[in-house]
């Protein structure tokens, strides 16, 4: 043992572990990132917003994000093949849980209608909702919020509009 290291048999167990608690760690397992209530509540509410407009909402939900969230949220965009729409107009709200940190990206065609402010007040709505630990809540909320834009900027059209990606949250594995 080295000069000035605590003998690990007189420190308890437990200290060496303290704020950093993983899946698995004596048996344990994490609580779920959304509960099934709170996904089907999120999915219906992508699908209502998208019944009235020809954009696409997307939701990633993570536990980390060890890089720039921008960054990020860019990359979850680009293989979630938003940048793909027929016309440009995907959002994406990216969520890692556990490090507190979020974005929302509009693609080229609708960011071009509404600009950084606009997305910049429905993340800080949707954030404030967080703090107060309404996880769901913010959600749904952003999302009815960026739907009532999408609805505005590009108004649903039943000869040409189709549902261009899944409605379904893309979720960090749970197991």
């Amino acid at each position: 043992m080295r000069k000035g290291q605590p003998r690990r048999d007189r420190v308890p167990s437990w200290l060496f572990f303290v704020g950093k608690q993983t899946d698995g760690f004596m048996g344990t397992k994490r609580a779920p990132l959304l509960t099934a209530e709170e996904k089907e509540r999120i999915v219906k509410a992508i699908e209502a917003a998208e019944r009235q407009t020809s954009g696409e909402i997307r939701l990633r939900v993570e536990r980390l994000c060890a890089e720039d969230v921008l960054d990020r949220a860019a990359w979850w965009f680009k293989k979630l093949k938003m940048h793909k729409t027929f016309l440009r107009n995907g959002v994406l709200i990216y969520v890692a849980v556990d490090d507190r940190k979020s974005a929302i990206i509009g693609d080229v065609g609708i960011h071009g209608k509404l600009g950084d402010g606009y997305w910049a007040r429905t993340l800080a709505a949707m954030t404030a909702r967080f703090k107060e630990g309404a996880l769901a809540d913010g959600i749904v909320e952003a999302i009815h919020e960026v739907g009532e834009r999408l609805k505005e900027a590009f108004p649903y059209d039943a000869v040409y509009d189709q549902n261009e990606l899944s409605d379904e949250i893309s979720m960090e594995d749970e197991k």
